[in-house]
């Protein structure tokens, strides 16, 4: 098997490489990343890219066809991956996140790929708390990130056909330790300030609902995704990915991980207007469709793997909100040092 991994080189690539390689060790796998975030790298005991074949190096937004050749599976993790990113860079996301997509999607059909995996969002269902919304719910996307996965989902579907399957998984917020650590994440986020201040800040009121998922079990799902067979979903299916038992809203979030960190406290934002960004999912289809691939890591596992992994770094940064840990900043400082420029392409 030969498979094609775009965008592997952020928070979620080295838990999708890891697994990848361990469940098809005789795969032929490539990535491919602009490697904005290549040397972000998070107490690893070796470069993650070592368990690919190759790494190549461009920009998804002119992705080269002839790297599909011979190519048996897509899984495309490109992408302008949060909303403080897609609100400064709103054009260049929906390019990123929706129109590089689609195009990937087009020429690895064209190069005869058989399967193409699409790291779509939960985000999409936007102000969505009434109830867990399943797959046909109607979407309420509330930002330029979460817009650009409902346009990429509408025009995969009709690219699958019998040669071609496309999977586009729901991911819930992801979480939990990488080599590549983003803590622009809301429970990573909360760890880190309990950990460096014993303070956990929720800029909310703390009612928001977030389903969550660690990227050991996002990396699962893309397996399951890549070998799924079309009588399970279908030629094109697009899947809530995580588990009902994660659905948690923000203080209750915050409290699990000031209990597993003695010590900490909580304050809240008793004035904050409402986050919007609110919405319990349901995760049934994706337990009916894939039972062998469902998560396994839970929330307070995934708490003591974030606790631990900062520890075992020496993590100690009370202004990491200002550090390479957050992902715009690292864009702000690649700009401030003249090595992109203000399309986030590489300057010569």
């Amino acid at each position: 098997m030969k498979i094609l991994i775009a965008g592997n080189m952020g928070y979620i690539g080295p838990s999708v490489t890891n697994q990848l390689r361990k469940t098809f060790p005789e795969a032929e796998i490539t990535g491919f990343d602009i490697g904005y975030f290549a040397h972000c790298l998070t107490n690893p005991y070796f470069l993650p890219e070592i368990k690919l074949n190759r790494q190549v190096f461009g920009d998804i937004r002119s992705f080269p066809a002839e790297l599909l050749e011979g190519i048996d599976a897509v899984v495309d993790l490109a992408a302008i991956s949060n909303d403080p990113m897609g609100n400064k860079y709103e054009e260049i996301t929906l390019d990123v996140n929706y129109k590089s997509a689609v195009n990937l999607a087009r020429l690895s059909k064209e190069a005869g790929v058989r399967s193409f995996v699409y790291a779509s969002s939960c985000s999409m269902y936007g102000a969505a708390d009434q109830y867990p919304k399943t797959e046909n719910d109607s979407l309420n996307p509330l930002t330029a990130y979460a817009r650009s996965k409902v346009y990429t989902e509408e025009k995969l579907e009709p690219l699958a056909d019998d040669n071609f399957k496309v999977t586009c998984l729901r991911f819930s917020t992801a979480c939990g330790f990488s080599n590549r650590l983003r803590l622009d994440l809301v429970l990573n986020d909360f760890v880190a300030g309990a950990l460096v201040s014993k303070e956990i800040s929720i800029l909310s009121d703390g009612t928001p609902w977030r389903p969550m998922i660690n990227t050991k079990d996002m990396a699962r799902a893309i397996e399951w995704g890549i070998i799924r067979d079309a009588g399970e979903g279908g030629k094109f299916l697009a899947v809530n990915t995580g588990s009902n038992e994660w659905n948690t809203q923000v203080k209750p979030l915050a409290e699990a991980i000031a209990e597993s960190i003695p010590g900490t406290k909580i304050s809240i934002n008793q004035d904050a207007p409402p986050d919007k960004r609110s919405y319990r999912v349901n995760f049934d289809l994706f337990k009916k469709l894939a039972p062998d691939h469902q998560p396994i890591h839970d929330l307070k596992n995934t708490i003591k793997e974030v606790r631990d992994g900062l520890t075992g770094m020496g993590f100690n940064d009370p202004d990491f909100r200002q550090s390479g840990f957050i992902r715009l900043k690292t864009l702000d400082l690649l700009q401030a040092k003249g090595f992109i420029n203000g399309n986030l392409e590489w300057k010569s």
